[in-house]
């Protein structure tokens, strides 16, 4: 077919685009949604495919930075609201979009772009990398005890959105200097999409988002979000109190707003979709097999520019490894890169790994290794022992985590 891909240029254009999503999610696009979402992405990061004069795909991308080990900020693509009109499947329309927008990424010298999958079967053919786990639990409440029973130190306090705004980013951040995967959030973000963008339809069945800070030793020190999915079956209690984001840049501060939770009254359960996959709640509660842990794919990462991505990703103190780097949809990346610390050329050397660009994007912000993916079958090692000199390279202290879908 022949589809031209090209950026919104205008608000309705825009409504169009999303409204391709939309219907997935059993909603329509609109102006007044459209305008919403100029909040958080630039209008000409909105792409749409046009058969003619219809829209029959859309494909965004926000203007994130991404933490990467070691605390660097690396420029990166958030990929969303991908979408093709089920009347126009298996036209190519998905591969126009893609191609336009990846070439758009790489002119804006982006050098990664990531993103949650809808299907985890979609944006491997893209170059995308499954990169990171998440982690939910559900915890009843009668198990919702310590291992080791401590004395809080702390006080947590209820803070209204503007007290929010000024109090969570910087917390946001310390711990963005610790944890791979976490984007940036402009102030537009917090408060509109983050904390205050919160109507009865997006959360059915839940009251209003509950927001406390908790001081210690004299200054902020973490924060959680809350909901509450209120229920009663004979007069006994089957509420929930859903967890929305926990914030904490030291332990002992994470377990003392945990215990907040633990400890608020008539709840049944309480309950977390996004956590990192080494969350310290398995080895901080008294009964772990009660904390019911589901694992899921989380983040799809996708170097677009090979040598200043790898550049910019702290490594350690080891030997250099040469990658042999397949990219077929970014050519751009292919060949012999020689890596080590604050370096990533090219080179004549002979590879000692042979990868696909996805691989990499698995191992980039330390969500697997290559150890793994060579049992995965997804890297060959070209040299006995490539994998393990490659890992110790790559090593990281924290596993990657993005605590919310973009």
């Amino acid at each position: 077919m022949s589809v031209d891909v090209r950026p919104c240029a205008s608000t309705e254009e825009l409504a169009d685009a999303l409204g391709v999503i939309s219907q997935y999610f059993g909603m329509e696009g609109s102006v007044e949604g459209a305008e919403r979402f100029l909040n958080w992405i630039e209008l000409d990061r909105m792409h749409g495919a046009w058969d003619g004069d219809r829209i029959v795909g859309g494909a965004g991308a926000f203007s994130f930075d991404v933490s990467v080990p070691g605390g660097n900020r690396v420029p990166a693509a958030g990929v969303t609201v991908i979408g093709v009109q089920p009347t126009d499947r298996r036209r190519g329309v998905l591969t126009a979009m893609m191609r336009a927008q990846l070439d758009d990424v790489h002119r804006r010298g982006e050098p990664l772009a990531y993103l949650w999958a809808s299907e985890a079967t979609i944006y491997g053919r893209f170059g995308y990398g499954f990169a990171s786990l998440n982690a939910s639990i559900t915890l009843p409440t009668e198990k919702a005890t310590f291992a080791q029973p401590f004395e809080a130190r702390g006080q947590a306090r209820f803070v209204t959105l503007n007290e929010a705004l000024d109090l969570f980013p910087p917390l946001y951040e310390r711990v963005r200097d610790l944890r791979p995967g976490m984007p940036s959030r402009t102030h537009a973000w917090w408060e509109t999409r983050r904390l205050s963008d919160d109507p009865a339809r997006r959360r059915p069945g839940q009251g209003p988002m509950k927001m406390a800070v908790l001081d210690l030793d004299g200054a902020p020190a973490g924060y959680v979000a809350y909901r509450i999915s209120p229920g009663i079956v004979g007069g006994i209690t089957t509420a929930k109190v859903i967890v929305v984001e926990v914030i904490a840049p030291t332990p002992e501060a994470e377990r003392e707003l945990w215990s907040f939770v633990f400890n608020l009254d008539w709840k049944a359960a309480v309950e977390c979709e996004f956590l990192p996959v080494d969350n310290a709640l398995l080895l901080t509660v008294a009964n772990p097999r009660h904390l019911k842990q589901t694992l899921t794919d989380a983040l799809w990462v996708r170097l677009v520019d090979v040598g200043e991505a790898l550049k910019a990703r702290a490594l350690m103190d080891a030997s250099p490894i040469v990658l042999e780097i397949e990219d077929a949809f970014c050519p751009w990346n292919a060949g012999r890169w020689k890596v080590a610390p604050g370096q990533a050329e090219r080179t004549d050397e002979e590879a000692d790994l042979c990868l696909d660009v996805s691989a990499l994007g698995s191992v980039y912000l330390g969500g697997f290794s290559f150890s793994d993916l060579v049992r995965g079958l997804r890297v060959t090692e070209l040299r006995p022992g490539a994998a393990v000199k490659a890992d110790a390279l790559f090593r990281t202290d924290a596993r990657p985590w993005c605590p919310e879908i973009f």
